[in-house]
């Protein structure tokens, strides 16, 4: 730890990075300043670096807020450390509270040359007496350096179907300009965006931003959790700050005890910084996302994956309709070939009645292993579907299984459309996953699992908690630690991340896991602005769209489904068995297509030369940027007639070489460049959409 005397700031970061915390003890202990790079100090920050929020404490100033909490505007500065492991840089700061005997641990860690930190706090209670913790943030600061009406906020909605709607807006629109200083006092009011229960992008999401619209720095965040959170922010005297948390008790009905000697740790979050606007921020942020993820062979490979279920098999599979289906997959180019939803049921009524995962008798009379073979024989990998966290109230595994494997309230099971949870801190539900997945991948052989997760239990369980919600954050840090375990016995494994599309799209599961299905959308036209927005909160070649071709599709429609799916992870479905050779031979020539420059988008950073898009725009763009490429993706929709200029100012005063990369058999749009900006003119009238690729020099 570093000497206390005649230290006033801590500064700390690498060439990319620049940290500076206010320690002296004339003002809390304050993160002043978060660059990317050497940047001039703003003014002394008045946000407390941690807010902690005890029964007993509570807040310095009555709001619902968390900024501003008793201890945290007391606690003061103790030391600090740091230390480097691998490529990344660490930094611990230590507070305490004389008063309380509790001392939070700020632990930051960063990957060298990328504008972003990973951050959480460890509290840990010193005192005589036992504590009950109500709020923790993982992150707390002030973003004063710019006026609050020069901000915008941006943020997103999402919900099943609708998935990824961004907004940005200023900041004022949601926080008035109410004259504080007059009044001497900070604002109490905020914008705080929540996900309750396991869903945790069901309603929104955790990422969000702060870009000053007129000097151009920029933060954006992502909250890492696999269960509840918040993020908030506010106004203060000093500016604008934000909040960033796991679980709370006003949210979640979360509270912890904390005895003697014990600690917490709240869950992890990342934040990226550039002074070049929100682009910036989000190249920052995609690479942090990289730094972050598990290694895995799959991060090379990028597999296409043709599933059966979306628009065409349904959750209905047998012999008989898989067995056409993955000839015609083989054809077109699939690498994994995943049986979906309703191979381990007898009947069409499986809902209820899952949590064995044993194959079905009658859906497959010589057994699905000659489904199975029939995709290795074609070369591809096979794949299931698995809904591990629930077993149905029909199933014979309720019964097999004690009552204490599953999440329960007041003693009884939570039922949750016709499922029971299972609770992954109990030793039983965990073995009987294990045996489940050893059984399907040595057994059967099978490489990928669409895991799925179709139910929310709600705030949690109280068996052997604190709080319903200190059984669900049990949980939910169990579930992670089941997915190591998982990838440590079969690091070849690829695991999908689904749960009713992307209801649980977060960087706690996307960090182990290898894709993430960005919705459950079925209609083709509407699917669009989903696959633009994704790259926001998720990685290009995590990113698995559908695109679903289907035989009574026109041309220009098959080509545009298939764009769907090409800028990120492809993930195919579609009655291909059904197609003419025509349309086989356009699905074929998209999927060589992505496959030809899948390696450069696993570099890449997004760009949306519309800017984000929103639900309704008549036209939608999507760009991913690495090196002196560019790939372009263009859609046209329904009632779109004039022309559309795409904003490319990366490209302005370049030389460049613009080529439609798919389709190519279809009537050509008129391309127009000038000064950095492209305009499209397509031929017709119904919807389209082209994959564009610009090469620099």
């Amino acid at each position: 730890m570093t000497s206390l005397e005649s230290v006033t700031s801590l500064v700390w970061g690498h060439a990319a990075l620049t940290l500076v915390v206010d320690v002296s003890p004339d003002g809390p202990v304050a993160l002043r300043m978060l660059s990317a790079g050497i940047a001039p100090h703003p003014p002394r920050a008045t946000q407390p670096l941690v807010e902690v929020l005890v029964a007993g404490e509570g807040r310095a100033q009555v709001s619902q807020r968390f900024s501003e909490t008793a201890i945290g505007r007391r606690l003061v500065y103790a030391g600090s450390a740091q230390r480097r492991d691998g490529a990344w840089r660490e930094l611990t700061v230590e507070l305490r509270d004389e008063r309380t005997g509790l001392t939070a641990e700020l632990l930051v860690r960063s990957p060298e040359g990328v504008s972003a930190c990973q951050v959480r706090t460890r509290l840990t209670n010193h005192g005589a007496a036992p504590v009950r913790l109500l709020g923790l943030t993982s992150f707390a600061a002030g973003f004063g350096a710019t006026p609050v009406a020069d901000l915008d906020l941006v943020r997103a909605d999402s919900e099943w179907l609708g998935e990824s709607r961004w907004t940005r807006h200023p900041l004022r629109d949601a926080v008035p300009d109410l004259n504080l200083g007059l009044h001497g006092q900070d604002a109490r009011g905020r914008v705080a965006l929540t996900s309750q229960g396991t869903w945790s992008t069901g309603a929104h999401l955790p990422t969000g931003g702060l870009v000053d619209r007129v000097g151009g720095p920029a933060w954006l965040w992502q909250v890492e959790h696999n269960g509840p959170w918040r993020w908030e922010v506010g106004e203060r005297r000093g500016g604008a700050y934000v909040a960033l948390l796991g679980p709370t008790d006003i949210d979640h009905q979360w509270a912890q005890w904390l005895a003697p000697g014990e600690s917490f740790t709240s869950v992890p979050v990342s934040v990226a910084v550039s002074a070049d606007g929100l682009d910036g921020a989000v190249a920052a942020l995609t690479a942090h996302r990289r730094a972050l993820l598990r290694p895995h062979p799959d991060r090379s490979a990028l597999p296409v994956v043709f599933n059966d279920y979306m628009n065409t098999l349904a959750g209905d599979p047998t012999t008989a309709k898989l067995l056409p289906l993955i000839d015609a997959a083989a054809d077109a180019g699939a690498e994994v070939f995943c049986v979906d939803a309703g191979w381990y049921d007898n009947d069409a009524n499986w809902w209820d009645s899952v949590g064995e995962w044993q194959p079905s008798q009658t859906r497959f009379p010589r057994g699905i292993e000659e489904v199975l073979a029939r995709i290795r024989a074609h070369g591809m990998l096979p794949g299931l579907w698995l809904e591990p966290e629930v077993i149905g109230v029909r199933s014979p595994m309720a019964d097999k299984l004690p009552p204490e494997a599953f999440l329960q309230r007041g003693g009884v099971r939570v039922v949750e459309h016709g499922r029971y949870h299972l609770d992954l801190r109990h030793p039983r539900a965990v073995a009987h996953l294990d045996e489940v997945v050893d059984r399907l991948v040595e057994q059967l052989g099978v490489g990928y699992f669409k895991l799925d997760y179709n139910i929310d239990p709600g705030a949690g369980t109280d068996l052997d908690a604190d709080s319903a919600g200190a059984g669900l954050l049990g949980h939910n840090r169990a579930h992670l630690a089941w997915l190591d375990r998982l990838l440590d016995r079969h690091p070849d494994l690829i695991l999908e991340n689904c749960a009713s599309g992307a209801m649980r799209m977060d960087y706690a599961v996307l960090s182990r896991m290898q894709l993430q299905s960005t919705s459950d959308q079925q209609d083709f036209l509407r699917y669009p602005p989903i696959a633009v927005a994704a790259p926001m909160s998720v990685l290009p070649e995590q990113s698995a769209s559908w695109a679903y071709p289907q035989p009574d599709m026109t041309p220009e429609e098959l080509a545009y489904t298939m764009c769907t799916g090409m800028l990120g992870r492809l993930y195919l479905s579609g009655h291909l068995d059904h197609m003419s050779p025509e349309q086989r031979a356009s699905v074929r020539a998209a999927v060589r297509t992505h496959q030809a420059i899948r390696a450069d988008l696993a570099a890449a950073v997004p760009l949306w030369p519309l800017g984000l898009p929103r639900w309704d725009d008549p036209w939608l763009s999507l760009a991913l940027r690495t090196g002196n490429t560019t790939y372009l993706a263009v859609w046209r929709r329904g009632g779109a007639t004039a022309p559309a200029t795409l904003a490319l100012p990366h490209l302005r005063g370049r030389d460049v070489r613009i080529d439609v990369l798919y389709p190519r058999d279809l009537p050509a749009w008129r391309l127009d460049w000038a000064a950095g900006s492209l305009t499209v003119t397509p031929t017709g009238a119904e919807p389209a959409a082209r994959l564009i690729k610009i090469t620099e020099g």
